[in-house]
């Protein structure tokens, strides 16, 4: 490459990132300590949702948007799992409605209450097991209501259909653990990364591998579909242990169209793509900075506009839904970064500087609201249809009316593709072990003394015998 710069018209040639003032932040959070690679927060337009450190299980704080500021430590929790949350996601089309997982094996969907939580919540509107080991991902999907997909450390993907409330499909290709799943723009192609090295382009409904890439000399850590463009992108490590993105052909992945080293640090690099602007930014874990590129069909395919910095290192990063933009700003992306030294959760708005208070419909296309283009039947049966788009300019703060309702559940065997998911299923949690193991020892010392006695019994009644046998009446 030539080492002149090279330049290229874009309007977002200038977006700038601003920080919040310190009373939008939310102070004095609790954020966990877990070295699991997921961001770890998730957002919508009414909710804030964090997931916490704390003992004797896991739980996550909920806080509505307006309630910014320092956060009471006694402040309610959602709280009901047994074993730490790796991830919390909300549902795209109802507002109140997030799911969690954790190293309980479980899956769980919780409603929260209009104004948030007053108390601590420990039942779940839904709770599912499935999975033999603790669950590590959990992703809705994009255009189908009540359709959850997660991914656990057994290698499985499940794929839930919560009118039912139980897993409706297994995707059971992979040979390690899954760390990352992405769909396209209508959900019809699932693309995971794997520990075992490869990028997988995914046909959910059958399970069926479309694509596979073994990548040796760029070990893809995770994924992203970049809208209706047919391209992948992945970040991960190149053979000289440098960060590194890779551009891919989603009908090939063969060869990727191009790889670009970004630096010499260790954390993970997230990948987050805006398909309305055609930027995507690049966040490092542990990094206080963050990429934007905006991406082309045409070569070089990746063009590099700016970074923006911050001294205090980041944990993970929420990402505000389209709708919950403020476009009288000329805000194109939020984040809600994560500090934990601090206990401080910071939005990040990213501006377009325009001159005009007018609505800027150059920036601002139409875009993927909250009402979902199908139901679960639908998409089951093999129906695809692109998510249903709204304005951003007329009521774009207009909340969906849809209202989830929890299946009524009897505790029966889950058989999917003809496995029973939970028979046998192992202890969950540390704790649990060590019960299983401490009645278990129990079990087996009753039954020694229950075995000495019957050995004592056998002997005395064989003396008997042994005795009437040798008695002169019987001579």
């Amino acid at each position: 490459m030539s080492w002149r710069p090279q330049y290229r018209s874009s309007k977002f040639r200038n977006v700038y990132g601003k920080v919040a003032n310190r009373e939008h932040c939310f102070d004095g959070i609790p954020i966990t300590k877990n070295v699991h690679d997921n961001h770890f927060c998730a957002v919508n337009t009414r909710f804030l949702a964090i997931v916490t450190e704390s003992a004797g299980g896991g739980s996550f704080l909920v806080i509505p948007l307006e309630q910014t500021g320092r956060i009471e430590p006694n402040y309610p929790k959602v709280c009901g799992h047994q074993g730490n949350v790796l991830d919390i996601k909300w549902n795209p089309f109802i507002d109140n409605i997030i799911a969690s997982c954790s190293e309980d094996t479980s899956v769980r969907i919780w409603e929260i209450p209009e104004g948030g939580l007053k108390r601590n919540m420990t039942e779940a509107l839904l709770e599912m097991h499935g999975h033999s080991r603790r669950v590590g991902l959990v992703e809705w999907h994009p255009t189908t209501n009540n359709i959850l997909f997660s991914a656990g450390y057994d290698y499985k993907v499940l794929i839930w259909n919560l009118d039912v409330g139980e897993p409706v499909k297994m995707i059971d290709c992979h040979s390690d653990v899954i760390l990352c799943m992405s769909f396209n723009t209508d959900g019809s192609l699932l693309t995971t990364t794997c520990k075992d090295k490869k990028l997988r382009v995914i046909e959910p409904r059958s399970g069926r591998i479309l694509q596979e890439a073994n990548c040796k000399n760029h070990r893809v850590n995770r994924v992203v579909f970049l809208g209706n463009m047919k391209r992948l992108l992945t970040t991960g490590v190149s053979r000289w242990n440098t960060r590194q993105i890779a551009l891919w052909d989603q009908e090939d992945l063969s060869m990727p169209l191009i790889e670009e080293e970004i630096d010499g640090l260790s954390g993970l690099l997230f990948p987050f793509y805006d398909a309305d602007t055609h930027m995507l930014y690049l966040a490092g874990k542990g990094d206080g900075n963050i990429r934007y590129y905006e991406i082309s069909t045409e070569k070089p395919y990746l063009s590099y506009l700016m970074e923006f910095r911050s001294p205090a290192p980041q944990k993970g990063l929420g990402v505000m839904p389209k709708h919950g933009l403020d476009v009288s700003a000329c805000e194109v992306f939020r984040f809600y970064k994560l500090v934990t030294l601090k206990g401080l959760i910071e939005p990040i708005s990213m501006i377009v500087p325009r001159r005009s208070d007018s609505y800027q419909e150059d920036i601002y296309p139409m875009t993927p609201g909250t009402e979902p283009a199908l139901t679960p039947d639908e998409w089951l049966g093999g129906i695809n249809r692109d998510p249903v788009l709204m304005s951003l300019k007329e009521g774009y703060k207009k909340s969906s009316k849809m209202v989830f309702k929890a299946p009524i559940k009897e505790k029966k065997s889950v058989v999917v593709n003809g496995i029973d998911l939970l028979e046998n299923v192992p202890p969950r949690t540390e704790n649990e072990l060590l019960r299983m193991f401490f009645r278990q020892q129990d079990e087996i010392r009753r039954l020694k003394e229950e075995l000495a006695q019957k050995d004592i019994r056998i002997r005395q009644l064989q003396l008997e015998l042994k005795n009437l046998r040798n008695s002169p009446k019987n001579c």
